[in-house]
């Protein structure tokens, strides 16, 4: 993208500035979907690809499955390292407060709105990384389960 209303670079970063607006376009990581009514859709971001066994899954579709769960306050899914395929979605959950789930719960209802590849092999409860803003981090989240690998997979 690029106009008036876009960035003009990283604070004290001139190299990811470069990489960024390559070609003169902000390149914001963004997988979008361009409809035939003009419509753009988010996708995902990039960086959060999920590619279990050569099939790519979308975070932001697995988190809206799980934030459809009326115990679910917010979630993040991330790729985790898996032995056979590659890597696996993980959901991080906060409930409700008075809201409760089981780990098999939360799956079982994915699994009747995704197809089954795409819903997370393991859910883990608590609090999510967040910024001074509130984002949550998913970096954290990735680094935390990819520590003991020699490389990760999907995103950085």
């Amino acid at each position: 993208m690029r106009g008036n209303n876009v960035m003009s670079g990283y604070f004290n970063d001139e190299a990811a500035t470069r990489t960024a607006f390559a070609g003169g376009w902000f390149h914001s990581g963004d997988l979008a979907v361009w409809h035939p009514d003009g419509n753009i859709e988010l996708r995902d971001r990039g960086k959060d690809i999920i590619i279990s066994g050569g099939e790519n899954i979308s975070s932001i579709e697995v988190e809206q499955a799980i934030a459809a769960h009326p115990a679910v306050l917010e979630c993040a899914v991330v790729g985790i390292p898996h032995p056979h395929w590659g890597e696996r979605p993980k959901a991080f959950v906060t409930l409700n407060k008075g809201g409760a789930a089981t780990p098999e719960e939360i799956i079982a209802f994915c699994r009747e709105r995704l197809a089954h590849y795409k819903c997370p092999d393991s859910v883990e409860f608590g609090s999510l990384p967040k910024t001074s803003t509130g984002k949550t981090q998913k970096f954290v989240l990735r680094q935390r389960e990819w520590a003991d690998q020699d490389t990760q997979l999907g995103g950085v």
